[in-house]
């Protein structure tokens, strides 16, 4: 039997190399946290790069583009970066939206 990569393996490894970078983080709020160091979880996308090049079996039920994850999270904000593809807006921008201008909003 050989070994596959499924959504939620990924998902788990991904929470895990996110909650080491938001350990690294000196900042107080844990949104600010989240969006600090990307050390750890560009390293998660360098190394299954590198695996998936070796070997594509582990990855055949999966549709994940992590050169294309890479590249954002090597930019200055990939929090903005990836709502500037989703929304064409920044993160602030797309939030400022979803505030209630009055209270019948």
């Amino acid at each position: 039997m050989t070994f596959k990569y499924d959504k939620e393996n990924l998902f788990k490894e991904f929470e895990v190399a996110k909650q080491k970078d938001i350990k690294l983080s000196k900042k107080t709020e844990q949104e600010d946290k989240e969006d600090d160091i990307y050390k750890n979880r560009i390293q998660f996308f360098k190394e299954h790069i590198a695996l998936k090049q070796e070997h594509p079996e582990y990855y055949s039920d999966l549709k994940i583009n992590f050169d294309n994850l890479l590249s954002t999270y090597l930019t200055t904000s990939p929090r903005d970066t990836f709502y500037m593809k989703v929304f064409g807006k920044s993160y602030a921008e797309k939030t400022a939206e979803s505030v209630p201008m009055s209270v019948n909003d």
